[in-house]
């Protein structure tokens, strides 16, 4: 274990599937998206060939009015879904990690238990909860005359929100958890000794410590929240208002897929990944600032 190279030959086995499917797809993508394919002939029987295009695929995706509503709608589905779900995890970590808390280790696993559910299935499983005539919730409220549909245009991207929350409120409670118990108990000594009640200890103790631990849960939010896929992919057949281009990654799919131009759809893939890492970045610059305040 003394030599150079044991590291590496140990590490060999991972640093190759982490190159083949990361870094070297990630370059790809790059590569692609300054291209574009010309075909000649009508229906390109003459040949088809991929050449140099610059920025024209940026330019395009820039400029594209459904791509640029579909990151606006992640950043407004972001803004609210990403809020309630943190604060929702925070409270239940509180709460759980609190001295009169009962039968922790239950309901830490009740809480978790939706994000062993895959999205498709969880999705499937709520559908059959928003469409009307199968829905006991809809059933119920019509008989007291109240008229919703979760599926309409207007109510379909909070009926989303619903899944992702319910799906990764309890996965976020856990990190937070795990920052909670590192807390030294030498703390909470001193704060009862000097009289400190429950809502001081929270203020003052608790949540300044856990800060870490909410940051991480905010920037893992942040870009699962631009690479929403699976949930309004499921829901597009049961809703019209969802459509093809309704989040950042349906839009590359289906220039990838559907349209057939691949050179579009690694630009927008690699706007989508900018914009994650802009965004992210600037959540963590706020928590800095408001860190120097304090």
């Amino acid at each position: 274990m003394r030599s150079k190279t044991a590291p590496w030959i140990l590490m060999a086995p991972f640093l190759v599937l982490f190159l083949g499917t990361v870094v070297v797809p990630i370059i790809m993508a790059v590569g692609y998206s300054f291209t574009t394919v010309e075909r000649s002939g009508l229906l390109g029987e003459d040949g088809v060939k991929s050449v140099f295009a610059g920025f024209e695929n940026y330019a395009a995706a820039l400029s594209n009015a459904n791509f640029i509503a579909s990151i606006g709608r992640m950043i407004l589905f972001g803004v609210v879904q990403v809020t309630v779900m943190i604060v929702a995890a925070t409270v239940l970590a509180l709460l759980l990690e609190s001295a009169s808390a009962k039968w922790p280790g239950f309901f830490r696993s009740t809480y978790f238990l939706p994000y062993g559910i895959p999205g498709v299935i969880a999705t499937i499983l709520w559908s059959f909860l928003y469409i009307p005539g199968l829905s006991p919730i809809v059933d119920t409220l019509g008989i007291i005359g109240i008229d919703v549909d979760f599926l309409a245009p207007g109510v379909v991207l909070w009926s989303i929100a619903n899944i992702v929350t319910w799906t990764y409120t309890g996965y976020n409670m856990l990190i937070i958890i795990a920052q909670l118990k590192a807390i030294p108990g030498e703390l909470y000594e001193a704060a009862r000794i000097d009289g400190a009640g429950t809502f001081r200890v929270v203020k003052d103790i608790q949540l300044p410590l856990i800060r870490p631990a909410l940051m991480l849960t905010i920037i893992f939010s942040i870009i699962g929240t631009l690479q929403l896929f699976a949930e309004p992919r499921l829901l597009q057949t049961m809703s019209a208002g969802i459509t093809s281009e309704y989040t950042p990654n349906m839009s590359a799919y289906a220039y990838a897929f559907q349209y057939n131009e691949i050179g579009m759809a690694a630009a927008q893939a690699v706007i989508i990944a900018v914009s994650a890492f802009v965004l992210s970045a600037v959540a963590l610059g706020i928590s800095q600032w408001m860190e120097k305040r304090r």
